[in-house]
């Protein structure tokens, strides 16, 4: 497990997002250290996505600020990716060329060399033989492995998941956290992932914070979490008990 004393390769300080007299985000903090798995947990609706977009510099933000490694923003979207709830892949693009779309758009690469580049990335999670498909022939789970390469054609230092679970069932939750855990290690790269599936993301994660009321409750291990004694970490805790409980009558 990665710990918090490492270097950080995302600060986040006094981040504020409203929409018009509603506040999501009122003076977040959160520190990313390089190379972790973070998950930011919280109640639907909650604010999660909007605080990943803010990241991401897809939602500008009305007040904070956003360091990467204490460089600009601008320098910081070029090192991220960005794999949206859903996918977000073009039906209309095989596997190959919806993989091969980010480096069109952000290198210098012939084509040669992209289609090779996005070939491997398929290969590389186990889709090469699919490369000719498009996303409808595929199953879920070949879809979010789909929607994983082409986040990672690029090498990106870090990788924001919106999400990356909704829609699964329980072992297709666990497939895509042990898909994040397994290719952090192979490609490097920090993971910053906002979910709701609390127990999925405690067994997967370095660090975990938790969402609530527009401020991070709780930042720190995922044994911390369990440990807590917040009533609001608590009882995340205490639903998952009492939903097995329930199973169990």
């Amino acid at each position: 497990m990665i710990g918090a004393s490492l270097p950080p390769i995302l600060e986040v300080s006094g981040l504020r997002k409203q929409f018009g007299e509603h506040v999501v985000l009122d003076s977040v903090n959160l520190v990313v250290p390089r190379g972790s798995i973070i998950s930011v947990l919280g109640r639907s609706g909650i604010g999660k996505s909007v605080f990943l977009k803010c990241l991401a510099g897809l939602l500008t933000p009305d007040a904070g600020e956003v360091r990467f490694e204490n460089g600009r923003p601008g320098r910081f979207r070029r090192r991220c990716s960005y794999l949206f709830q859903g996918n977000a892949l073009f039906d209309s693009l095989t596997a190959l060329e919806n993989v091969a779309l980010p480096l069109e758009q952000t290198t210098r690469f012939g084509r040669r060399e992209i289609a090779q580049t996005a070939r491997d990335a398929l290969k590389s999670l186990g889709l090469d033989k699919f490369a000719d498909h498009f996303p409808a022939q595929m199953s879920g789970g070949m879809q979010k492995r789909l929607a994983l390469a082409r986040a990672l054609v690029t090498r990106p230092e870090l990788v924001l998941f919106d999400e990356p679970t909704a829609g699964l069932d329980p072992p297709g939750r666990n497939a895509v956290f042990e898909m994040i855990v397994r290719d952090r290690q192979r490609f490097d790269f920090t993971a910053v992932i906002v979910t709701h599936d609390v127990p999925e993301a405690l067994a997967a994660s370095d660090r975990v914070a938790l969402l609530e009321e527009g401020r991070i409750r709780f930042e720190g291990t995922a044994a911390e979490f369990a440990a807590s004694d917040d009533c609001i970490v608590r009882s995340f805790g205490d639903n998952i008990v009492t939903l097995r409980t329930s199973l169990d009558k």
